[in-house]
């Protein structure tokens, strides 16, 4: 039988807030071909994400995963994203009470210099702990296999009412600037204008995720459902598209980060004239094609209606 070739990765991640994180993660732990090397969290409260984190973890039995707490401000601007409301689930799931507050930087850089040209980092939040990492290591971006990104918005059509600037490059949009602007990376972007294609109603969610660790995503979910009536798959469509990338298209380019805007700081830009294009972002998605793999992976009930 032929072996499963592994992806090695790490997932940088605000889980916690958005529900989107929780499902994301439920799909590194179920994916065959993913060798899922450590967790890092980001954004206010982070040692209580990496408690949500590892109660997923353990939700599938996985107690050997490296977590650990990041950054919990942003380099210039202020917090906006100061708690992890999901945290409330916690006292009904099995989790680590104890974790090293802000060793995430640490543990990326050792991890990525033990292992050079082999991991692909998936960051999932703002990008507070990839920036500093940059800075403090500047051959770190060199290491990498690849970056990919949940963040941004590219092509909302003229007149769209929706501000252009997405939710983790508005909270540190000047990490954004800096990690774009690593030389010798390859990074791909899913933005906000393929990520909201992929979104299931409330009550289809209850019903969907159900079994094993969809058991607690359902339930923090509760929590979101509070904001939104909805969940937007965004981070689970950046990972799915590290297994399968052809269930998206791509533009190539070279993206810059708005920063002297304040209104519109975190805005992404993408240049695709330029000459060097080591920037790839997401265009189209196979919406069937993605929530197939999602739920074939993770399991639930696949064949409820959308």
């Amino acid at each position: 039988m032929d072996m499963v070739k592994k992806i090695p990765l790490l997932l940088d991640t605000d889980i916690g807030s958005d529900i989107d994180d929780a499902a994301c993660l439920a799909y590194l732990l179920h994916q065959p071909q993913c060798e899922l090397l450590g967790i890092t969290t980001v954004s206010g409260e982070s040692v209580h994400r990496a408690m949500l984190a590892d109660a997923v973890c353990q939700a599938v039995g996985r107690r050997d995963i490296p977590i650990h707490p990041g950054c919990e401000q942003p380099l210039l601007v202020e917090q906006k994203q100061k708690a992890a409301p999901q945290k409330e689930v916690l006292g009904r799931w099995s989790h680590r009470q104890r974790f090293e507050p802000g060793s995430a930087v640490r543990f990326l850089r050792d991890t990525i210099r033990s292992r050079p040209g082999e991991i692909t980092l998936l960051a999932i939040g703002p990008l507070t702990n990839i920036g500093l990492l940059f800075r403090l290591d500047p051959e770190i971006p060199r290491l990498l296999k690849s970056l990919v990104l949940m963040g941004g918005a590219f092509s909302f059509p003229l007149g769209c009412m929706r501000l252009p600037v997405e939710w983790n490059m508005m909270l540190d949009p000047h990490a954004a600037s800096i990690v774009y602007a690593a030389e010798g990376l390859h990074i791909t972007a899913v933005g906000l204008d393929v990520t909201t294609q992929c979104v299931l109603p409330a009550d289809v969610c209850r019903n969907q995720l159900r079994g094993g660790v969809l058991d607690l995503v359902r339930e923090a979910a509760e929590v979101w459902f509070k904001v939104r009536p909805e969940i937007t798959f965004h981070d689970p469509l950046a990972a799915v598209g590290i297994f399968h990338p052809e269930l998206m298209q791509y533009d190539v380019g070279r993206v810059t980060i708005e920063l002297v805007s304040e209104p519109l700081a975190g805005m992404t830009l993408l240049d695709s004239s330029c000459e060097t294009k080591t920037h790839r972002v997401a265009r189209t998605v196979d919406v069937d094609g993605f929530f197939r793999e999602y739920f074939g992976i993770v399991g639930g009930r696949l064949n409820c209606d959308k």
